[in-house]
């Protein structure tokens, strides 16, 4: 037999602290104002017992004055004897019943007393020491006496000619003062209930607010959804940018830092003093809207998108899509190279066709014309280039964009001026700018008749001038300053991505080598992009020794003496072909 499961005692629900927002602000503002409420009135009603006794002082001290200022009082005391039924007990009596004091009293110089409430201690010794107030004091104490304890005031008693003969002592009943102080303890506590309550109000609202703000958590909760946000946003592979209502920055992560070029000293300042003026700086602030916004940081292209806040701030997020950007212009260079040599093709058959009858009707010497005319002119255009374009990798370049060109019915040619030495230092830059450039102008005049585009790459010392020219309708002078902006195009989008990346990463290269790129109006009419890029090149070997190790000033345009021999230019120059 199996044994009866065992039942599990519930567990109780601990009294304690509590967990959430709400309940432990509410809880601890709560406090806060009972202990203010209960220090404020022990602060109150600590200096009132000493006003209190202060005050019941100075008003017997003001009746012991004006009794002693009464004119016969003193003649009084001088000429009668100390009775029940004397002149000077009757005047005591009647100031204290007009004062509601305790006693009036009056002695002599001796501390005899010449008036009490009570007649049986007429001529007795007063039981407190009179020795200041005869001495020509005013005195103010507290102190016992035959009466009991009582706030006191005595002064000295004078006759016409200025002659202390006595002393007035003026007590109030200590009890009085004790119950003005009780009485007024119930209408302060009112006052600090009536405060307390006001401060619990406060304080329930604001625990309310809270508790919407922080979506009723602990603050284990909150604490842990911080260290989860912390790892994610610097985990990611994403740029992400927080900013206030005033555009100042209160996050960044890892990524954003890399993408944007900038530290963590960036937070908490303007946007637009840490990135300057720009389309990165428009797109983050929200000045310009919309979806997967791109735009060039320094030579990598973003993809931004913005939502804004509830506080009126904004979070954005920044994708890197240099390669992805790059991997497609290169795959639109290589379909067209693909249309070019598919062309080529067709091409290729037609010249085997033609030579095919050429060899049946025996037409020998005419076959090795044709022939020969047909290599000449592939042999010729890339030598061309390589003769006047040192560097295997943009001469590669132009001898393909030679092979579009050409399939697209635009004479691609090599300006006169053109001569460039074998010594760029980014190569893959200069071949960006070149590619770039000879694409716009390929598209700019494609399809119109004569269309003509002439490249000239130079030299000039260590600065390497670019030009493209083409005979297209060119841009218009209002449009000059927009061509090299991230986005501006005038093309239909590609189906890998969106256009107007190309004349950016341009100006966005020439701006990185200290250079400038511009646009003017061709000799043709057409665009001419200038870009001028200085230090692009290398410092010549033996140049000190009078510059004779220049390939590029070589008479006539010839080849530098290693150019043949070099396996790396030659293979790229046979891919070209």
């Amino acid at each position: 037999m199996t044994a009866p499961p065992t039942r599990t005692a519930p567990r109780r629900r601990r009294l304690g602290w509590p967990r959430r927002v709400f309940s432990q602000v509410l809880l601890m503002q709560l406090a806060i104002a009972a202990g203010v409420a209960v220090l404020a009135t022990g602060l109150f009603l600590a200096p009132l017992g000493a006003q209190l006794d202060d005050q019941a002082m100075r008003r017997a001290l003001a009746i012991a004055a004006a009794t002693a200022a009464e004119p016969h009082l003193a003649g009084d005391l001088v000429a009668s004897r100390p009775s029940a039924d004397g002149p000077v007990q009757a005047e005591a009596e009647r100031v204290r019943l007009a004062t509601h004091a305790e006693y009036v009293v009056v002695m002599d110089t001796r501390g005899v007393r010449w008036s009490h409430p009570e007649p049986g201690e007429i001529g007795q010794v007063v039981s407190t020491d009179p020795e200041d107030a005869l001495a020509g004091h005013d005195v103010m104490e507290i102190d016992s006496g035959t009466l009991g304890r009582s706030a006191r005031g005595k002064v000295p008693l004078r006759d016409a000619g200025g002659r202390i003969v006595g002393a007035v002592s003026v007590g109030i009943e200590y009890d009085s003062v004790r119950a003005r102080l009780l009485h007024a303890i119930p209408g302060l506590l009112a006052y600090a209930g009536g405060a307390l309550a006001v401060g619990a109000l406060a304080a329930f609202l604001i625990a309310r607010r809270i508790q919407r703000q922080t979506r009723d958590l602990a603050f284990s909760d909150i604490s842990g959804l911080l260290a989860e946000r912390e790892a994610m946003l610097h985990s990611i592979r994403e740029g992400v940018v927080a900013l206030d209502r005033g555009g100042r920055i209160r996050l960044l992560n890892d990524e954003a830092q890399r993408l944007l070029g900038v530290g963590p000293e960036a937070t908490g300042r303007a946007l637009d003093d840490v990135l300057g003026a720009g389309r990165t700086t428009e797109v983050l602030t929200g000045r310009v809207e919309g979806t997967d916004l791109l735009t060039v940081r320094g030579h990598r292209v973003l993809v931004a998108n913005r939502m804004p806040t509830e506080d009126g701030g904004a979070v954005a997020t920044l994708r890197d899509r240099t390669e992805l950007e790059r991997l497609g212009r290169e795959l639109d260079s290589t379909r067209g190279l693909i249309d070019a040599l598919r062309a080529q093709d067709h091409e290729h058959a037609n010249r085997l066709h033609t030579l095919l009858g050429l060899l049946e009707l025996e037409l020998y010497e005419e076959a090795v014309e044709f022939i020969t005319e047909v290599v000449g002119v592939r042999r010729a255009t890339a030598e061309q280039v390589t003769e006047k374009v040192r560097d295997p990798l943009l001469a590669a370049v132009l001898v393909g964009k030679a092979t579009v060109a050409a399939e697209r019915a635009v004479a691609l040619s090599l300006s006169p001026a053109t001569l460039l030495p074998d010594r760029l230092v980014d190569p893959r830059g200069l071949v960006t700018v070149t590619g770039n450039l000879v694409d716009n102008a390929l598209d700019a005049t494609a399809g119109s008749p004569g269309a003509a585009v002439e490249v000239e790459l130079r030299a000039e010392g260590r600065t390497v001038v670019v030009r493209v020219r083409d005979n297209g309708p060119g841009i218009p002078g209002e449009l000059r300053e927009l061509v090299f902006t991230e986005g501006w195009t005038t093309k239909e989008p590609p189906a890998h991505g969106k256009r107007g990346l190309g004349l950016a990463l341009v100006g966005r290269f020439a701006e990185r080598m200290g250079g400038h790129a511009r646009v003017d109006t061709g000799p043709d009419g057409g665009a001419e992009f200038t870009v001028v890029l200085p230090d692009a090149l290398s410092e010549a070997p033996g140049s000190a020794q009078g510059g004779h190790g220049d390939p590029a000033g070589a008479p006539g345009g010839k080849t530098d003496p290693g150019a043949e021999d070099d396996p790396h230019r030659r293979r790229a120059v046979e891919e070209a072909r």
